[in-house]
């Protein structure tokens, strides 16, 4: 079976930097495109990043270019995403995907069709 952990949240100050963490197990990650999702409440899940691959194409939405970077670790089994000039409206649940690349919000047949982590906080605060 999948699973998918996430970690590297927690509060920081607008404008600073966090690098979060997915880490996977009864998978190898490099077989399979990895997104990064984030909700907040009332709000729907939605896509942040993505990467097709190790080495390969990565997507992020139009609100968080040139801000957020996905990369994928030498061990095979993790990706990160590394959150830099950080806005309070960044402050989310973000969660990581298997298999599921989107830059827009996800449809309740993606939810229930994909693998996801518990999520890890991020509060973005003065």
């Amino acid at each position: 079976q999948v699973q998918l952990v996430e970690s590297g949240g927690g509060l920081v100050q607008p404008g600073g930097s966090l690098r979060l963490s997915c880490a996977a197990s009864g998978i190898t990650l490099d077989y399979y495109a990895v997104g990064w999702f984030r909700q907040v409440p009332g709000k729907e899940r939605e896509g942040v990043a993505c990467s097709t691959g190790r080495d390969g194409a990565t997507y992020y939405a139009n609100s968080v270019k040139g801000r957020f970077t996905v990369s994928r670790g030498e061990d095979k089994n993790t990706v990160y995403l590394q959150m830099n000039s950080l806005k309070p409206e960044d402050t989310a649940l973000y969660y990581c995907a298997v298999d599921l690349c989107s830059t827009g919000s996800v449809t309740k047949l993606q939810i229930d069709s994909t693998s996801w982590g518990q999520g890890t906080q991020v509060t973005v605060s003065s």
